[in-house]
């Protein structure tokens, strides 16, 4: 079996109403998706995070032509000839996206090829669901902050009623806000499991004046506080703070969170499967995770491809990975407005009850609706 072909597909919709956190609001979702073809006939899928017409170009204009003719069950060789062909210049960036985004297609070949989920193929615990948590609470333009709160506070039962163990909020607006929405949430849901994330809003000490507040009321984590470039600021908070400190979504490969790692900086390391490196570093990232102490909790954002592949590395993580228990490696699941996600593949796991339920199906267990697929492309 050869690669004979890879399709990119770069996919959008504009949302209905923008939606905000720390950093930027978003008025439209952009996507991905990458398809190798092979020889034949079995196609997997992938998925990029990123920048999606810069990962675009990084594939059909330079990894294409390197991957054509090659063998795609050899993951990890394939996985080195992109690095080593890229290293003077792609060490992180769109470009380690692509890598990404086609080394996800390939263990969905691999396992479509041997007729085996890929959960199952990284030795996973068989089980049939997982929990999630709820991504929601997203700022809103035009609205007063107190009002805002209200309708954070409405959207957050919605997620409880669906039947989550755990949400996650988002903070970093301003300081008085932050404070105001985190003691709202937890007055409201005295016994619910939530976690904040400030997408590297604050400086340090901001972050440690905020994460005393997420202690006193009980937070899970602390994600991104402060830029991921700061390394010894994420180990100060660590010391300092007793509410977990998470980060790096924004970190790709082994050398990258070995960076994060070796600094103490994380109780919670969240490299996304679509961004850093795909599965095959993702393996060699949570091993450098598990030797340091440190769990693991993947950053996942995009379409039901993404969320498939964090699914089932997720299941290698613990011994039962489908129990809610200290240190158990949630799925995320974005809950914001997204056609795309929701509409793009006619085949995938289903999220029901605040846990991702499991198909039968073999590689990654998703295939795109070909309607929807060009309804969405741009």
């Amino acid at each position: 079996m050869k690669i004979a072909d890879i399709k990119t597909h770069l996919l959008g919709h504009n949302l209905k109403r923008p939606f905000g956190f720390s950093q930027w609001y978003y008025s439209r979702r952009v996507h991905l998706v990458v398809e190798v073809l092979t020889d034949d006939g079995i196609t997997g899928l992938g998925e990029c995070y990123g920048p999606a017409d810069t990962t675009r170009a990084a594939i059909d204009g330079f990894y294409k032509p390197r991957l054509k003719g090659l063998d795609p069950m050899r993951h990890e060789f394939i996985w080195n000839l992109l690095w080593k062909s890229s290293l003077d210049y792609a060490r992180k960036g769109p470009m380690m996206a692509a890598i990404s985004g086609v080394d996800l297609a390939l263990w969905d070949i691999k396992g479509k090829a041997l007729k085996c989920p890929v959960r199952r193929l990284l030795g996973g615990a068989p089980i049939g669901k997982i929990p999630c948590y709820a991504t929601g609470m997203y700022f809103e333009k035009g609205i007063s902050e107190s009002r805002l709160i209200r309708k954070l506070l409405r959207e957050a039962d919605g997620y409880v009623r669906q039947g989550y163990p755990v949400i996650k909020i988002k903070i970093g607006k301003n300081p008085t806000f932050d404070r105001g929405l985190i003691r709202a949430m937890r007055k409201t849901f005295d016994h619910l499991r939530i976690a904040a994330d400030a997408n590297h809003a604050y400086n340090l000490k901001e972050a440690l004046a905020i994460g005393h507040v997420l202690e006193e009321n009980d937070f899970e984590w602390f994600e991104e506080p402060v830029s991921p470039e700061h390394y010894a600021d994420y180990g100060v908070l660590r010391r300092q703070l007793a509410v977990k400190v998470a980060g790096g979504e924004c970190e790709q490969t082994r050398f990258g969170f070995q960076q994060l790692l070796s600094r103490r900086s994380v109780d919670i390391a969240q490299p996304d499967l679509a961004y850093a490196g795909g599965i095959t570093e993702a393996i060699k990232i949570h091993a450098l995770a598990n030797a340091s102490g440190v769990d693991v909790i993947p950053h996942c954002w995009g379409t039901r491809i993404n969320q498939a592949a964090a699914a089932s590395f997720i299941t290698m993580l613990h011994e039962n990975p489908g129990r809610l228990e200290a240190g158990a490696a949630l799925l995320e699941a974005d809950c914001t407005e997204n056609p795309v996600r929701d509409g793009l593949c006619s085949t995938h796991h289903e999220i029901r009850n605040g846990h991702i339920h499991f198909n039968h199906e073999p590689g990654l267990g998703v295939e795109l609706d070909r309607k929807a697929l060009r309804k969405f492309t741009v």
